[in-house]
């Protein structure tokens, strides 16, 4: 069994990024998590998840207070759901941020 982690920059600046941990079996995905990190005001916060930990592959949309909005992605195939969760964060992050820092001004 093998596991590969690593990240992706998303902005210029750095402060965005795309963490994404992968784990194989006879070269077939087993487990993944992506996660969307931002640096805000010289911390790091997790925003968005997509992993398998419960059983099911799903998103989890986080807030400035630790709580986790769950959401089941109907991709049985781990390649393939890998591949939805790294586009959807790739295409929607700036839009996820705003989401998080307006739960920061609550």
């Amino acid at each position: 069994m093998g596991k590969k982690e690593f990240t992706k920059g998303l902005s210029p600046d750095g402060e965005d990024r795309l963490r994404i941990r992968m784990t194989l079996k006879k070269g077939k995905v087993i487990d993944v998590v992506v996660q969307y990190e931002s640096k805000i005001k010289e911390r790091w916060y997790p925003i968005v998840r997509y992993d398998c930990s419960h059983g099911f592959f799903h998103r989890d949309l986080l807030n400035p207070k630790g709580e986790e909005i769950k959401q089941s992605i109907s991709i049985q195939n781990l390649r393939d759901a890998l591949t939805y969760a790294e586009q959807d964060i790739k295409d929607r992050w700036e839009w996820y941020k705003e989401i998080f820092k307006k739960g920061m001004k609550q």
